[in-house]
Order: C-alpha cells, then structure tokens, then sequence
C-alpha cells in the first residue's frame, strides 16, 4: 500500500471515529431532569438564573452536563409521566422547579438527588424532615410564599383601605391550595374583609375569573402564588388594568405588566441557588447534608402609574416602606 493511500485510509478511519466518540462522550454526560410545571415562555429569566448558578460550580449544558427539559405546559397531571420518564433516562439529578413537579418528583425516586424550588414550607408538605438536616434524596430553595400570603392581603388593604369585598384566585390542582385557601380567609377575617375564592386551573378560565370579580363587586384581587398565573401574569395584569382591579402578585413581573403591586422573593435567585445544589450534588455531595435554603429578601414594587389610573390615593406609610415605583 502507498503512503498517500495509508494516510487517507486512517484519515478517514478518524474521520467515522470522531462522531462515535463524540456521541460516547454526551452519552456519558450526567444527565440532569429539569422539571417544571408551566410552560418554557414564561420561565426564560428563572431557566437562565439556574443554569448561571450550575455554571457557577463548573456545569454547563451540553459541555459536561446534559439537561433533560421537561414542562409541564400547565397541566399538572402530565407531571408523574415525565418524572417516570427521568427514572428511566437515571437522570443524575432531578431539579423539580414548582411544588406540582416536586410532589410528581418525590413519588417517583427514593434515590435519585431532588433539587426543588416550591412556595410551600417544605417540612409542612412532608419533602424534609428537617430545614437544617433534609435527610433521604430531597433539598432545594423554600420561596415561603404561603406563609407569606397573609402579608400580600395584609399590603393590598393597607393600598386600599376602602375595600370591604376582596376575591382570592387560586389553582384548585395545586397541591396547597387547600392551605392557601384556609390561611387567607382566617387572615381576611382579622382585617375585617370578605373574601371570595375564585378558581382557575388554565387560561381559558380568567375571563370567567373576571366576570364574576364584576358580579361579585369585589374591590380588590389577591392572586395566590402558583405556576399557572407566573406563567401568565402578564396576561393577568392586562386583565387587571383593563377591569380596573387593584391587584396584588408576589413577583415583581406583574407589577412591571401594569398589576398594581407585588410582594415577594425573588424566583430568579431562587432557580439560581437550585442550579447551584444541582451543581454541587454532582460534584458528590449529598442531598441530606445540604440545608434548605430559604429566601429572606423580600421586595414591595409599586406601579405608580397604575394606582393614578384607578384613581387611588396610595398611603405615604406604604409608600415609604415601598423598594421599588414604577411611574
């Protein structure tokens, strides 16, 4: 055989090679399942914030970890599937990114690490034993916004003081919504407020949502936390301005949409500290040893321009404690 001939020869034997390798090497990625139960649309900054805070301990998609993206588009039930579906590919980790996800999750592994992010106390909903020692396969980022509903109540009033009738919207699927519900109506009745409890379980019911705000003459919407209404709270603040119902929201997207107010914790930081566990989980340590965080820092956004289009005269006390205005 000629050089020329031998060269090409393996030339070309590398040329087949490099592919099989290459798919050997992303098949020995780890793979991590991310599950969330809304939709990819609404989620684009908290899905950017955890892979920066997997990238922070040295994972990045597709380089040296592959992502399996599993959403939900809303509908809670198609959750334990595609948790099943993570079993089966032995993801290395499984981040569940929402309460729904995260009981769909737990039902699924006793083994395999779960990362969550859920507005729920996590001992309450029985996913730890324990906020400093977790124990089993489950950790992650406790948002508190359950307990925290009270206190949206408690600034919504205060922004209108006026308001006798006030309208609770929650997601009857949700796993808490039952504690939702109970802890807002004990805490209306200490303010002297009746309170309504309307449900949506997808998009398709926010007109109806509205219409009875209308027949019910409430004066003012709390919107309790849940995947469905992040996923749309742009569309619900339109709503909100559009009916001229002062509206309070925990994150802060809402009040940038034109909702009167937000109150809350930042969920950007909170998938961010999710990605950074996941990170850290592959690196060898143990769900069990790593605490639950809990976000602490919570931030009151106002928009201004809205409140002057109701007509309302916001408190200079509640302005005074407000982080953010929008005007």
């Amino acid at each position: 055989m000629q050089r020329r001939e031998f060269i090409t020869l393996l030339g070309c034997a590398a040329a087949g090679a490099w592919p099989l390798a290459a798919r050997a090497q992303q098949s020995a990625m780890p793979v991590v399942g991310f599950l969330n139960a809304a939709s990819s649309k609404g989620y684009a900054r908290p899905t950017a914030a955890f892979l920066n805070g997997l990238g922070e301990t040295g994972y990045v998609d597709g380089k040296n970890v592959q992502i399996e993206y599993q959403w939900a588009e809303n509908r809670y039930d198609q959750l334990p599937g595609m948790a099943a579906n993570l079993v089966r590919q032995q993801a290395a980790v499984i981040a569940a990114l929402a309460t729904p996800a995260v009981v769909a999750a737990k039902a699924a592994t006793t083994t395999i690490p779960i990362v969550f992010v859920t507005i729920a106390d996590p001992v309450q909903i029985g996913f730890v034993t324990s906020l400093n020692r977790p124990g089993g396969n489950v950790t992650g980022v406790a948002l508190l916004s359950v307990q925290v509903g009270p206190k949206l109540l408690e600034l919504l009033h205060e922004a209108v003081p006026s308001a006798t009738t006030v309208a609770l919207l929650i997601n009857p699927t949700n796993p808490i919504a039952e504690t939702q519900s109970r802890d807002l109506q004990a805490a209306a009745l200490k303010l002297g407020l009746q309170l309504h409890v309307l449900n949506a379980s997808t998009e398709r019911d926010f007109d109806a949502v509205f219409a009875k705000l209308h027949e019910l003459r409430v004066d003012a919407l709390m919107i309790s936390q849940d995947v469905l209404f992040t996923n749309q709270s742009e569309q619900l603040a339109t709503l909100t301005v559009r009916h001229t119902i002062p509206a309070i929201y925990q994150f802060r997207g809402f009040a940038e949409a034109g909702g009167l107010m937000s109150y809350g914790t930042s969920l950007n930081d909170a998938f961010r500290q999710a990605g950074i566990y996941v990170g850290r989980i592959l690196k060898g340590e143990k769900p069990a040893d790593l605490p639950v965080m809990q976000s602490n820092k919570f931030e009151l956004t106002i928009n201004l321009k809205t409140a002057k289009a109701f007509g309302l005269a916001l408190p200079s006390g509640l302005l005074s404690i407000t982080d953010e205005v929008i005007e």
